[in-house]
């Protein structure tokens, strides 16, 4: 097994890496405190091609493989999770999804302006009532006519929607037939300035609070048959499929987070001093350094794992469900063994630790909780089928 990365992946990285350095760290604070990042961020990143890894050139992407996608997405989570998350969610759970299930008018339509950052995605699965049961969700698409004018009016709620407020288009999962639980979901891909369609964003929230979250309510909402994504009826099918990818972004900027804690712990270990010596050379303050060290390359191992089955075409389901658990659960440890490190001083956010703790926490719930996940892999070792 060959861990060493190739000169694309290592330029990728080093690439991401200096754009976090430069445009994301120093104003991650300040957006946290304004629960608002800088829409200017999302030209940057479309420029740079991040907006567009792993999408066939000829649909406006960047190319790529997903060890690179990972890589990038862990430099920034680094930086700042509400900006991966931006790139998670348009990148990952939309234009990926149509690259792999759209016809081609819907590739031609939306990914260049996905991928250059023209226009940003949104992902529309949870409602107010279903988060991890979303094969009852109750937003419902009905039929509108009949022949080749037919369409659908739309009617529902969603909830918790990363990029809702920004977004130029949510890929929406509504129930389309008679059939109960998953079977009877479609997936849309409706604009949202379609009439009917408002949004809300939602404040206050713990963390990744620069991330634009919303709540999106559909009334009457008319769209053409020529919206649905893939084959009537396998909405949940093309659900599934994104957010098995999508755990691996979640994990790798678990990773990202669980990275900065680690360097900002170290850092600060070497220059407070405490009973006349810096306190990284008290071997209970070294412990902590060690735990979230051992962390780190744990969840990272776990995450390249899965970005390396992708792209052999192996079967990496459970194994995304494994590195989105581990690594999720992974960042709030090493942010809070980091919090521990900085003692008071971790407790305002004049420094860094507090925003990675209050980040890293709501990595155990989306994108399907850490009991979810446990179910997934339970269900895979047992040949339980997960639904």
């Amino acid at each position: 097994m060959n861990l060493e990365l190739s000169a694309e992946q290592a330029a990728a990285r080093r690439l991401a890496k200096d754009f976090v350095d430069r445009e994301i760290t120093p104003h991650a604070a300040a957006w946290d405190r304004a629960e608002r990042v800088d829409p200017g961020i999302v030209g940057k990143l479309g420029a740079l091609g991040f907006l567009g890894l792993t999408v066939p050139e000829e649909y406006g992407g960047s190319g790529g493989d997903h060890l690179s996608y990972a890589l990038v997405t862990e430099e920034l989570g680094r930086g700042d999770s509400a900006v991966r998350g931006i790139v998670s969610v348009s990148l990952g759970l939309v234009a990926k999804t149509i690259a792999s299930w759209g016809d081609e008018e819907q590739k031609r339509a939306w990914l260049p302006r996905l991928t250059s950052g023209e226009a940003v995605g949104c992902f529309g699965l949870t409602e107010p009532g279903t988060g991890s049961d979303a094969g009852n969700l109750t937003t419902r698409a009905v039929r509108d006519g009949s022949g080749s004018g037919a369409g659908y009016v739309i009617d529902g709620a969603k909830m918790f929607i990363t990029n809702g407020t920004w977004a130029d288009v949510v890929l929406l999962f509504a129930r389309t037939g008679g059939a109960p639980g998953h079977k009877g979901i479609s997936a849309f891909l409706i604009p949202t300035d379609t009439p009917g369609l408002t949004r809300r964003e939602i404040h206050g929230k713990l963390g990744l609070r620069g991330q634009a979250t919303a709540e999106l309510a559909l009334e009457g909402v008319r769209v053409p048959a020529s919206a649905m994504l893939g084959p009537e009826g396998k909405g949940f099918s093309v659900a599934m499929s994104a957010l098995a990818k999508g755990r691996m972004s979640v994990a790798a900027g678990c990773v990202g987070i669980a990275q900065a804690a680690l360097d900002a712990a170290v850092g600060y270990a070497g220059e407070r001093e405490q009973f006349g010596a810096p306190i990284a050379r008290h071997q209970l303050v070294q412990e902590l350094l060690s735990d979230i060290a051992v962390d780190v390359d744990a969840a990272r191992l776990l995450t390249w794992r899965v970005a390396d089955l992708v792209d052999r075409g192996e079967p990496f389901a459970t194994e995304a469900s494994k590195a989105k658990l581990f690594a999720s659960e992974a960042a709030v440890r090493a942010a809070n063994n980091a919090l521990q490190v900085f003692g008071g001083y971790g407790y305002i956010d004049e420094y860094p630790v507090g925003k990675l703790l209050r980040d890293a926490r709501v990595m155990t719930l989306y994108e399907g909780t850490s009991q979810i996940q446990k179910l997934v892999i339970g269900r895979a070792l047992t040949g339980v089928s997960a639904f």
